[in-house]
């Protein structure tokens, strides 16, 4: 894949932004002094846009236009905040009325050409995206869509011309899979196959890439060759409710339908495809305008509304994501995944009782749904329902499979569920199964690192265990705790001591990572430092476990908790317990 598909497909540069922070033109000296009303409703606007905020955002923008209609950086961010509400026909309206006031402005034509793609209004729309271009992201955009317009005009091969001239920049292998798209929808077959199997090659493992393929294949009849495409997909251990949709028609020899029904259904997958490439990049505001554009033109495509509900979690937007989640309609393939984000979204507003009850529902009715028993798990785990928890990761293990990579993250969390459970015979097999499927992962590496160390078990591998986490995540202050602890368990206590403060300096305010310190001091002779360490971790803690703990280190010192350990001897190149 070149460089330039690779930024479409989730790696973006920030010079290709459309905007983000300041705009073109706040940027210019086009920006008069306001009057404070205005100033105060721009402001305000500014800060809900970045909130995701965007019904409040677009209220403030149009106060602040309406004040000054002729200054052309309150009606740009008016129409954008409109584009990123949902308000498309009114953003098409200021829009127009921006490229009245000033230069051309690719967003603001990109809006006003899916109106008009909307509306079917295709040479019109052809006509308002032909001076769209360049590398920004509504360039690239209004460049497709203009293809996408002249599809719908029935001009085939001026299309083509249009995706060579964008092709030019490096994008083939990220147009490859919109041309084959355009081909299935006029009816061109066979064209159709041969362009889809181009981007499946390309990138074997995107979902809409896989959906799509293995679509084009069930309506030519070709299902032999459709199940080993959803098979190469499930054999890493991916899945995704619309491909498990197309694969029971496929099981049933049965035509799955068209990938998209019509110019608008894929104008809309274009505007899909970038709007989460935008999210990946950090751009929530950018990402929202473009899902819009997508919604606006196809309100049946459930997998946008889906991301945008995420785009919204995002920016803790819990309300306004779970109204996007309802609207999905119950038969949709979308809906258990859109049913589980409603309960992760009721637990993080605090009502974590009917989270885990809706949860619970979602996975008596659909025992096999992947997603909902792993954050079922995650949540009893929360809940400190350890117990719970190991069963449900146990079911989940069941439906993966537990032999895949990816699997290795349910043996590792059952681990540290049967581990709180104080079940460590259970869960040092998971750790370990963990580690085959995976093992560089840090997290992994350290958690039973850390537990060998806590337990003066198997000193040396628990420490060669934790370096390697260390190495591979250098500013975790808890794996560089795990690290300095292991150290204090050898008796090498100058090394622990290192190691701690610098686990203190990235997470000053966790109790145990300064009751550690503060041990490592005592040891080394640092007496004084200790108290005082001992006295901020008993002042952080909120659950009260080291509070109590340290209140016997502060009024007797830590010799009368504990001996010193002591170098662990090595034999047999194994550690053997400090005693």
């Amino acid at each position: 894949m070149t460089h330039k598909a690779r930024l479409l497909s989730g790696v973006v540069l920030a010079s290709m932004l459309v905007f983000g922070g300041a705009s073109a033109l706040e940027n210019s000296t086009m920006l008069p002094l306001l009057n404070d009303s205005v100033t105060g409703s721009y402001l305000a606007g500014k800060q809900a846009l970045s909130d995701l905020r965007t019904e409040d955002a677009a209220r403030y923008f149009r106060l602040a236009a309406e004040n000054d209609w002729e200054n052309p950086v309150l009606v740009e961010r008016s129409f954008i905040a409109y584009a990123a509400d949902g308000q498309i026909a009114e953003s098409a309206r200021v829009a127009k009325h921006l490229l009245d006031l000033s230069a051309p402005n690719d967003l603001a034509s990109l809006v006003i050409g899916t109106q008009a793609v909307k509306e079917r209004r295709y040479g019109a729309a052809a006509r308002e995206l032909e001076t769209v271009g360049g590398d920004t992201f509504a360039g690239i955009t209004g460049g497709i869509l203009r293809a996408w317009a002249l599809v719908g005009d029935g001009k085939s091969n001026e299309a083509s011309k249009v995706l060579d001239e964008i092709a030019e920049g490096g994008l083939e292998d990220f147009l490859v899979f919109h041309r084959a798209v355009m081909a299935d929808v006029e009816g061109r077959s066979e064209e159709a196959l041969k362009l889809i199997a181009k981007a499946y090659e390309t990138d074997p493992m995107v979902a809409r890439i896989v959906e799509a393929y293995a679509r084009m294949l069930g309506n030519a009849g070709r299902f032999d060759e459709a199940e080993k495409v959803i098979a190469g997909f499930e054999d890493q251990g991916l899945s995704h409710p619309l491909i498990d949709a197309v694969k029971e028609k496929i099981d049933r020899k049965q035509r799955p339908g068209v990938f998209a029904a019509d110019v608008q259904a894929g104008a809309a997958e274009m505007f899909h495809s970038v709007g989460v490439a935008l999210a990946r990049e950090g751009s929530p505001d950018t990402s929202a305008v473009f899902l819009q554009l997508g919604m606006y033109l196809d309100p049946k495509s459930d997998i946008i509304d889906l991301v945008y509900g995420q785009l919204l979690d995002g920016a803790d937007q819990h309300q306004a994501a779970n109204a996007v989640y309802d609207r999905i309609p119950m038969d949709s393939p979308m809906k258990p995944m859109a049913v589980v984000r409603v309960a992760e979204n009721l637990n993080s507003m605090g009502d974590r009782d009917e989270a885990l009850r809706r949860l619970g529902n979602i996975v008596h009715q659909n025992p096999d749904d992947l997603e909902a028993l792993s954050v079922l798990g995650d949540m009893q785990r929360a809940a400190e329902k350890y117990a719970e928890a190991a069963d449900t990761y146990t079911r989940a293990l069941a439906v993966a499979g537990g032999n895949h990579p990816g699997d290795w993250r349910f043996y590792y969390v059952r681990g540290i569920s049967y581990e709180r459970n104080k079940e460590w015979a259970k869960a040092e097999p998971d750790f370990k199964r963990a580690l085959e499927l995976n093992p560089d992962q840090p997290q992994v590496l350290n958690y039973l690192g850390y537990s060998w160390v806590d337990q003066g078990l198997n000193l040396m591998p628990a420490l060669d265990m934790i370096q390697k986490a260390v190495a591979a995540a250098p500013n975790d202050g808890y794996i560089i705790d795990s690290l300095g602890w292991a150290y204090y368990r050898l008796g090498r206590f100058e090394e622990a001591v290192q190691q701690l403060e610098l686990a203190v300096q990235l997470r000053s305010t966790d109790p145990e990572i300064n009751d550690h310190l503060g041990d490592a001091y005592w040891r080394a002779g640092r007496k004084l430092e200790a108290r005082f360490q001992w006295n901020i971790a008993s002042s952080v803690d909120k659950e009260g476990n080291v509070k109590e703990r340290v209140a016997k280190k502060l009024a007797d010192g830590l010799d009368a908790i504990e001996a010193a350990p002591k170098p662990a001897p090595v034999a047999d190149g194994q550690a053997v317990p400090a005693q």
